[in-house]
């Protein structure tokens, strides 16, 4: 296995460290200062504690996990010895160009440099790297200790040694990895996820239906089909000729604006961002979102429960 350092002791940093301790890998976790790493370790305490309860593994294998971790504010002790890092860092292009460079001063030319961005294009975040052939993409979905997908994504100098590395760590991680092989803004899922957020919008803004509804339309029908089936699937499943002919008339009506909707718009200016804020499309008192932040996890939980099911079968 690789020697796996990760850079950001964030949500998305730590929970990509349970991922790997939990896979029975050694972590290095670099955190900015003390107060962060504090941060990181009782967020790492909580999630273990609720993969527990909910019988994911036992007490013993939770103290493993956490022990199989490191976090240090020391840049350089986090890379020593390290042959795969993830950074994990906020998405700002200069932060990170900042930080590669660090890394290329600490590292050898042969350790894999990979980025956890959810946006930025692979070959932008390499450009001034003196070797953009060790340098992918591994964007993890949120919350990444219990969401298997893992995009990775190449630059057009990343060499196929550097995309193999890094398909075989995810593996290794029991999260399922797949390849883009030509760099697009949003990479894959996020282009999907955001073409049925912008009819979403167009619904709404049109007064078509409530936000419950539309909402609801998701949850109670498609949202049904999706864990099993993707989009493509489930059209040979409905038949080719009828997903065809649907395709032929409506997608001319379908949502085009290159814009985030009004009601999105005027939310979002007026400070009303969902969940964080206590208000957005919906309201958000905190026993609301507790349950409803509690309710995901469990979902979350239940086909993470499948998937290790279906890994074991298959070995």
């Amino acid at each position: 296995m690789e020697e796996i350092s990760i850079l950001g002791s964030g949500t998305m940093g730590h929970s990509i460290a349970l991922s790997a301790a939990w896979a029975g890998q050694t972590v290095k976790v670099y955190g900015i200062n003390e107060q962060d790493l504090e941060t990181a370790n009782n967020g790492l305490a909580n999630k273990l504690g609720v993969m527990v309860d909910n019988d994911l593994f036992d007490e013993a294998d939770a103290k493993r996990i956490k022990d199989s971790i490191h976090f240090s504010t020391s840049l350089e002790e986090t890379v020593e010895g390290a042959t795969f890092i993830i950074e994990v860092i906020p998405e700002v292009l200069e932060l990170k160009k900042e930080m590669y460079a660090k890394l290329e001063k600490l590292v050898s030319e042969d350790v894999v440099i990979a980025s956890n961005t959810s946006g930025f294009m692979p070959s932008l975040l390499s450009e001034d790297m003196i070797h953009p052939n060790r340098f992918v993409v591994t964007h993890f979905w949120n919350p990444g200790h219990l969401i298997p997908l893992v995009e990775v994504v190449k630059g057009s100098k990343t060499d196929e040694k550097t995309v193999q590395r890094a398909m075989q760590v995810i593996a290794d991680m029991n999260k399922k990895p797949i390849l883009l092989q030509k760099e697009l803004p949003g990479f894959i899922g996020n282009r999907l996820q955001y073409a049925l957020f912008r009819e979403a919008q167009a619904l709404l803004d049109s007064g078509a239906a409530s936000k419950e509804d539309i909402d609801a339309a998701v949850t109670y029908s498609i949202g049904r089909r999706l864990p099993v089936t993707g989009p493509l699937m489930t059209a040979d499943m409905g038949g080719l000729d009828v997903f065809s002919a649907i395709s032929n008339y409506l997608f001319e009506d379908l949502a085009t604006d290159q814009r985030s909707g009004k009601i999105l718009s005027e939310l979002a200016a007026d400070g009303n961002l969902g969940d964080k804020s206590g208000k957005g499309f919906y309201d958000w008192e905190p026993a609301v979102s507790r349950k409803l932040n509690a309710e995901r996890e469990r979902t979350l939980i239940h086909f993470l429960k499948n998937d290790l099911q279906a890994l074991g079968e298959g070995e």
